[in-house]
């Protein structure tokens, strides 16, 4: 016959209530920031998405009234485009660069983007607009264009689409945020109405 080992009381209890305790703490903790920080909109293609944080308020107003906005969303541009799993992993990483700066205070006048995002930008530029590109027609009048088509940046020439004039963080005073896009009529805040009324 076995010999059934007596199950001793643990000495490490108080241990491991301490350990779940502090795990629950800061479980709770991250789903409250994610809650707040509207994480899951974050995995849309929705460009008011962008707009959780103030400071691309200029920006998302360059896009809205510029023709990109009929055609293109921020991922349409920002993000790779050449599989899921990339577009997802990019979008991560450069988010939680962009919340951690954000997040720092330590965002810039004005916002310009690193050397990955300039890739990415690049290769959609070309991508949606591939036969622009290759078209000769732009060979005569435009320096070095045929030797230059996809190695020069298109917004070297470019530089004011889609988002208009460069705009910073300084501007912001003046840029209202940006309405839901999908609204029948507008909504005009009461103390905007108050002023207008006078």
């Amino acid at each position: 016959m076995k010999k059934i080992p007596k199950i001793l009381p643990k000495k490490n209890s108080k241990w491991r209530t301490t350990a779940v305790s502090l795990i629950a703490v800061f479980i709770g903790i991250g789903l409250f920031l994610a809650k707040e920080g509207e994480v899951v909109s974050y995995m849309s293609d929705n460009p008011e998405a962008c707009v959780n944080c103030h400071v691309m308020t200029p920006v998302y107003n360059g896009w809205m009234h510029s023709s990109h906005r009929e055609w293109a969303n921020c991922n349409d541009c920002h993000v790779p485009q050449d599989n899921v799993i990339n577009k997802y992993f990019f979008k991560a990483k450069d988010g939680l660069y962009h919340a951690s700066v954000f997040t720092l205070r330590a965002e810039p006048d004005v916002i310009t983007m690193k050397e990955a995002s300039q890739k990415v930008v690049q290769n959609n530029c070309i991508r949606c607009h591939v036969q622009q590109v290759t078209q000769t027609k732009y060979d005569g009048w435009i320096d070095n264009h045929a030797e230059n088509r996809t190695e020069r940046q298109c917004w070297s020439c470019h530089v004011e689409i889609p988002h208009g004039k460069v705009q910073g963080i300084s501007t912001l005073q003046y840029n209202i945020a940006p309405l839901p896009t999908d609204q029948e009529e507008a909504v005009i805040p009461s103390w905007l109405e108050k002023e207008t009324n006078k």
